[in-house]
Parts: C-alpha cells; sequence; structure tokens
C-alpha cells in the first residue's frame, strides 16, 4: 500500500533531548503504513527550557498525541489536563493524547513490560521479583507489577534513598504486595535471588559503554528456575543474558517492552491495535 502525506493526516510525535536516535518514529510509520492509517509520527528535539512551549504548540496544533521522553516525563505532568492514576503513582507520563482539546497523561512503560511477560507465557500474579536499579524504569516496571498482583519486590540499589522512594508508594497506595528496599552488594543479591522467581535489570549496565558488564559476578548467583529479565534491548543478548542462558534460566530482553509500550500508546491514539509481529520482524529483524 502506497503511503501519503495528505490534508488529512494526522501528526503524533516524541518531545524529548536528545532523540534523533530514537527508533519510534520508524516503529510507528511502519505500523501507521501496514494498517492504511492517515498519521505521520515525527521527532521534535525539546528539553526543560522549551517544554512549556511546545506543549501549547501541540494543543494548538490540535496533534493527535505524543510520547515524551527524558528529560520531560516528569516536568510535563502539571501542563497537561489529566494524568491517569498509574502515571500519577509513577510520577511520569510518556504518553499524551488530545481529546478533543484536553491533554491526558498516561505511562505504557511498566504496562508494556508487563505485556512482554505475558506473551512469554509469564504470569505477574504471586511472583517474587528482585530488581537491580531505582531510576525511571525501576520505578515504572515496579508499580506497574505490584499493581499487577505480585507477591514481593525487592529492589537493590547503590543509593539506598531511591529504592526507598520507590518501595514507599507500594507501601501506601498497593499494600497487597509486600517490598524491601536493600543496598546492592554481591552476597545481599545471591541471598535474594535464592527466593526470587523474577530477576530484572533495570540499570544501564550490558549497553553502550557498560556492553562488557553485567549486575551480576557470577554464574553461580543463579539457577535454572530463575527467570533472568533485562530491559536492555541493544544489543540483544546482555552479558547478563548470556550468563543466565548458560546456567538454564528462562530469559527475556528490553525489546518486548519497549514494542509493549509503543503498542499501547499506537493504541491510545488510534484505536488500532499495533501490528506487532510485523513490527518485530520488519523493524528488528525477529520472527
Amino acid at each position: 500500500m502506497k503511503y501519503t502525506i495528505s490534508g488529512y493526516t494526522r501528526l503524533v510525535g516524541l518531545l524529548g533531548y536528545p532523540i534523533r536516535h530514537s527508533r519510534s518514529p520508524h516503529m510507528h510509520n511502519m505500523a501507521f503504513q501496514h494498517l492504511g492509517l492517515d498519521y505521520a509520527y515525527l521527532v521534535f528535539e525539546v528539553n526543560e527550557d522549551n517544554l512549556k512551549e511546545a506543549v501549547v504548540a501541540m494543543r494548538t496544533l490540535d496533534v493527535a498525541g505524543f510520547n515524551v521522553t527524558m528529560p520531560n516525563k516528569k516536568n510535563i505532568m502539571p501542563l497537561l489536563d489529566e494524568v491517569s492514576e498509574e502515571a500519577q503513582l509513577i510520577g511520569s507520563v510518556n504518553t499524551v493524547v488530545n481529546k478533543k482539546g484536553r491533554l491526558i497523561g498516561y505511562n505504557t512503560d511498566g504496562k508494556g513490560y508487563v505485556m512482554a511477560l505475558n506473551e512469554e507465557g509469564i504470569a505477574v500474579e504471586g511472583k517474587r521479583i528482585v530488581i537491580a536499579g531505582a531510576g525511571g524504569a525501576s520505578r515504572s516496571v515496579a508499580i506497574q507489577l505490584a499493581l499487577d498482583g505480585a507477591k514481593e519486590i525487592t529492589i537493590l540499589n547503590r543509593t539506598l534513598n531511591s529504592a526507598e522512594e520507590i518501595c514507599d508508594i507500594i507501601k501506601n497506595n498497593i499494600p497487597t504486595c509486600k517490598t524491601l528496599a536493600s543496598g546492592y552488594d554481591d552476597d545481599q543479591l545471591k541471598q535474594q535471588l535464592k527466593e526470587t522467581d523474577l530477576f530484572i535489570n533495570c540499570t544501564n549496565l550490558g549497553m553502550g559503554s557498560h556492553e562488557e558488564k553485567s549486575i551480576i559476578p557470577s554464574t553461580n548467583m543463579l539457577h535454572p528456575d530463575l527467570i533472568v529479565s533485562d530491559v536492555v534491548y541493544s544489543p540483544p543478548k546482555t552479558k547478563l543474558l548470556q550468563m543466565a542462558e548458560k546456567v538454564g534460566c528462562k530469559t527475556l530482553n528490553g525489546l518486548g517492552m519497549m514494542i509493549g509500550q509503543g503498542a499501547l500508546a499506537f493504541k491510545i491514539w488510534t484505536g488500532e491495535d499495533m501490528p506487532t509481529d510485523y513490527i518485530k520482524e520488519i523493524i528488528f529483524g525477529e520472527k
């Protein structure tokens, strides 16, 4: 099907800085083309200094919606007309939809991660989970896992205050999930993983300049019944996941989360399901 821009094309996009490297435009525009939807996705380099003006422009131009990434995920919240419950708990927004002039914010990161687990046949309810890291990804994932019925969540981080902040949010709003914040050390992690169903790396170890690094120093910290997950999707198999496979663990990289959060945003804007199998094959070379 030939894809053209028309006078009726609805605009969606991404506000953040720096963002020229983002895969979101390719992913969404290929999905629009595949389904024959008259939408176009662009990136706009927007930071804290011009975010307010950018949001006014989005409203004025009557865009269908937009994604938000760093450094704007928190700062955009007071500029919106409404923010969903999970986004309020997480404290950040990554997706905005324009409903007849009202800008409504959502956070699809955590839900995208849970979607990826479900697609692999992994149920969240009743699981004991250990998360390494306490940044934005950890916050989104931990809170959504708690909302979806996780039994216990332990967050390990070198800066204890950041882990405690996430645990306090869960304790105060989702009391069905037991939480523990702990400083990180190898002995602590090894002990935690003995009784854990799912281990998630939400740090940047394994990507970029840290590609040769792993959050665990040795495979003897793992056991075959453990599910090991990494929010990193490039490279597709981090050092952590390579180590986990050697032990016989089920592994999951961050690609499913990346596509999942995008698919949820796609549905919010268009009302249509993103063709995720097509996206995995065409954009990321997976079948």
